[in-house]
């Protein structure tokens, strides 16, 4: 018989959020994310915040359980204290985070009991743009452009179309509108609260949410199953 000290483990995510994309600027790092929690398929939570600044020069957007990013929120508010406790005039930057957050999910990963999420790091730092990601099993790269869940899917062909290195921050503003209203569309967890954060030299800025202008009346949408075979 186990005792109530018994360690537990997120066997499986319970309650989620949806993607993340982010893109590279011309000044910075721009990051956009629904405020939806999906308890199983139902959207039980509209108003979690899953971007997060990160010390001085990081920013970290987070897909999947939201306790288990709770739990990373924590490990990193402990890493950037111990850094800052050397007060020798430096700081974690967004590379430094990424591997650190790598070595975390890989670790985890490897006990058998994972952190359920797919994280996005971004950030400035001595004027270099930064952006990557990881998985809950440790897979990481940087890129130009990532998304996570549905959005590695639908929104990275939109992005591999309409990035390029020179977009001002308007210009990256309506590119990842246009993003997440895809998302909106195709996935049934997203919820239409969007929120916008941007990271640049000056210091990071985690804009209020907002909700996209949309139009459901596609004909596809209002009948879905009309080229359906055997449909009625």
């Amino acid at each position: 018989m186990g005792s109530g000290a018994d360690s537990e483990r997120t066997l499986y995510p319970y309650v989620t959020g949806s993607s993340v994309v982010a893109i590279k600027y011309k000044d910075g790092i721009l990051m956009a994310a629904d405020m939806g929690g999906s308890y199983g398929s139902t959207l039980r939570y509209k108003s979690i915040e899953r971007l997060k600044p990160i010390g001085k020069h990081t920013l970290l957007g987070a897909s999947g359980e939201i306790s288990d990013f709770q739990e990373i929120l924590r490990f990193l508010d402990e890493l950037i204290l111990n850094d800052n406790m050397w007060d020798d005039g430096n700081s974690l930057g967004p590379k430094e985070v990424h591997n650190y957050l790598t070595r975390v999910m890989y670790n985890r990963r490897n006990k058998f009991n994972p952190l359920w999420n797919s994280l996005v790091i971004g950030g400035v730092k001595n004027g270099q743009k930064y952006l990557g990601m990881v998985n809950m099993i440790g897979i990481n790269f940087n890129d130009n452009h990532v998304a996570t869940g549905l959005g590695n899917h639908l929104a990275r062909p939109i992005l591999r179309d309409e990035w390029n290195e020179n977009l001002t921050f308007e210009e990256g503003v309506k590119l990842l509108e246009k993003c997440m209203r895809v998302l909106l569309y195709r996935d049934r967890s997203a919820v239409n609260k969007i929120q916008i954060a941007k990271i640049t030299e000056e210091g990071t800025t985690v804009f209020p949410p907002f909700s996209l202008k949309t139009y459901w009346e596609f004909s596809a949408f209002k009948n879905p199953a009309a080229s359906a075979v055997g449909s009625w």
